[in-house]
Parts: structure tokens; sequence; C-alpha cells
């Protein structure tokens, strides 16, 4: 069962000033609370286990557990037990969480102007940064159906279509990373997570 999502405002202090950007930066500004909701946001991990093993920046376990705790006390997630096992727990984006989508995009955008980023990570800013407004909105609403209300996640939908372009990119660039000629046929390896069962 979903948690209920808190309206109004985020239960966060002051900060050191009243400013909206000050009292954000101090809620997000740390190295790791946005890269965790973007692998929830945009990876659709939603367990501990996927969210260490999948983390391309190496997060270290007690840095995640730190992590998840304050953005579930700030109202950015919602820890639920998984029906599926006992002895998991799901974490769910909340509304405010759901609308960082376009600070995300941003963001992505930013980067991807700015910063030698790797195409392949590239690729999902991208098509956000042209999708535009109507892209993420299309996005949040399937956001909000999948962690606000449990719905499961869409196969045709915004975040499938980035996954795709993520994977097709990954694909067409490992080969020249590893030094293979393009076109070998070589893919990325999945990543196993030992919480799944086979």
């Amino acid at each position: 069962m979903l948690q209920p999502v808190p309206s109004g405002k985020l239960p966060v202090s002051q900060g050191r000033s009243g400013c909206p950007i000050n009292m954000t930066v101090e809620l997000l500004g740390d190295r790791w609370s946005l890269i965790v909701l973007r692998d929830i946001m945009f990876g659709g991990l939603t367990h501990f286990r996927e969210l260490l093993n999948a983390s391309m920046e190496g997060i270290a376990s007690n840095i995640l557990a730190n992590r998840l705790a304050k953005l579930v006390e700030a109202g950015l997630l919602t820890r639920n037990d998984d029906p599926s096992h006992r002895q998991k727990v799901a974490y769910h984006l909340t509304e405010a969480a759901v609308q960082l989508v376009p600070v995300m995009a941003q963001l992505g955008a930013w980067g991807a102007r700015w910063l030698d980023t790797a195409p392949e990570l590239t690729v999902r800013a991208e098509l956000l940064a042209d999708g535009g407004p109507p892209m993420w909105e299309r996005f949040m609403a399937e956001l909000r159906a999948t962690h606000l209300t449990g719905a499961p996640a869409r196969t045709d939908g915004v975040l499938a279509e980035l996954t795709a372009a993520y994977e097709a990119a990954a694909a067409r660039d490992t080969p020249a990373r590893q030094g293979l000629p393009s076109g070998s046929g070589r893919t990325p390896r999945a990543r196993h997570d030992p919480d799944e069962r086979p």
C-alpha cells in the first residue's frame, strides 16, 4: 500500500535563509540526493539493492541508506513494504519529487551542452530537452501513475522511449569504448540484482 502524498509544503527547516533557491540547494545540493532521485525517476529502480548495484557513480551503501532516509524525511520519497518480499521495501517518488522532472531535464540539457558527457548517457537528456514541457508533462503523469497510485510502468510511455534510446546508444558506443570494431554485436551485460528472483 502506498503512503499518502504530503500536501502543502515539505517538512524541512527554514535553512540559512528563507530564499527558495538557498532552501532547495540545502535540500538537494549534496553530492548524492539528485542522483538517487534520478535513478528512481529515470531508472525505474525502487529497492535499496537495485539502487546500490545500478549506481554508475558507485554510491556506498551507508551513503545510499542515509540519502534515502533523508529524502523520505523531507517528503520527496515514500518508503513502503514490498508485498512481493517480506524483507524488502520499495521507495516511491512523491508529488514534490515528480515535479522535479523539469529541473532534471534542464540540468541534463545544461550538462549535455557544457560538459564532456558520455553519448549513451546524454541521449536521454537530449530527448527530454527536445521534447520540452509537453514531454515533461507526459513523463510526470506517467511517474504519478507508477509512484503515487501503484500502476505498472507503461511499455509505450516516455520512460520506455528514454530507456530504448539509452540502450541503443549504449549498444553503439560499447564496441568503440572497448576498442572493438563498430558493429561487432557486443552489447553491455545486464546487471544482476541479487534481490530479484530468477
